[in-house]
């Protein structure tokens, strides 16, 4: 293990929110980078030393760690070993919700609630490059700022101004073509709201607390709008083994040439897991929160 990728999950775990399944090991953390230390009996496509990341089902909080060899990707050149630990549950997440369930196209607009998160960085980098306009929400100014250096068209501080009312004025009253949200509760409505003709509300997370959402289904037939979403932990090895497939044909490359990287908000040491948990709790960061193994043993 070279580090681990601190996550919303991790902190739900942790506080008794969010379970592990029952195969599942009960140390958090869900992704990893590092080198292959040693190779199941059937694994043909990596060599000992390999430089990569890799989706877990838990674990990573750990000196050593196993991966599905399905769900391992190598480390691009361009991109530092510690800071490969940011991409893997970002990029599964946004692939499979952005660009499989949500079907952003070129030339769509999309939004994206919580735009300086470790998803909302990768999302927006990652829909730029593919051609599609970027809006994106965040809670100050200089969360905002740095949602638009990476891209987007405009970052909404969503504590000073109406995110729906804002998009209406970017798009003219026609609405974006994509939300991607982690707040649900009152946001559903008002996301249905924002969404044009034909838009889809891919729905990843529930920070507002609530499950539960009153929706006005008179807007969702009238615009033939589309709600979906999805949890990645749950999903099977088959599943997963097919997104990180996917990844390696249409983003690696983008990695590859640079025009994506991991956004890095602190790299802190594996002991330090608690001050990692903190700082997330308190929505302080911009991109990722990594935890490094390397020099616990040193120190």
């Amino acid at each position: 293990m070279a580090a681990a990728g601190v996550n919303r999950p991790d902190v739900l775990q942790r506080s008794g929110a969010y379970p592990p399944p029952p195969d599942a090991t009960d140390l958090p953390g869900l992704e990893v980078s590092g080198t292959i230390a040693a190779l199941g009996r059937d694994v043909r496509d990596w060599r000992i030393d390999d430089r990569v990341c890799a989706l877990v089902n838990g674990g990573g909080y750990a000196t050593l760690c196993v991966a599905p060899a399905r769900q391992c990707l190598p480390v691009p050149a361009s991109v530092d070993l510690v800071a490969a630990a940011g991409l893997p549950e970002a990029l599964f997440t946004v692939w499979s919700n952005v660009f499989e369930r949500g079907r952003l196209r070129a030339g769509e607009t999309a939004l994206f609630h919580g735009g300086s998160s470790g998803i909302g960085t990768t999302a927006i980098q990652l829909a730029v490059a593919r051609g599609a306009t970027v809006l994106a929400t965040a809670g100050s100014d200089e969360k905002c700022q740095a949602c638009e250096e990476l891209g987007a068209a405009q970052a909404i501080n969503y504590r000073t101004a109406d995110f729906v009312e804002a998009v209406r004025a970017v798009t003219d009253g026609r609405g974006v073509d994509l939300i991607l949200d982690i707040v649900g509760g009152s946001y559903v409505g008002r996301n249905l709201s924002a969404l044009a003709p034909d838009g889809r509300l891919v729905q990843i997370g529930l920070m507002a607390g609530e499950p539960m959402a009153e929706i006005d289904f008179r807007r969702v037939l009238g615009r033939r709008l589309t709600i979906t979403g999805s949890t990645l932990r749950p999903q099977t090895a088959v599943e997963k083994a097919r997104i990180a497939e996917a990844l390696r044909v249409d983003v690696w490359p983008l990695l590859e040439r640079g025009r994506l990287r991991p956004i890095v908000d602190s790299v802190l040491l594996l002991r330090d897991a608690a001050e990692a948990h903190r700082r997330m709790e308190a929505s302080h960061h911009v991109g990722k929160i990594l935890l490094r193994t390397g020099d616990d043993r040193r120190d």
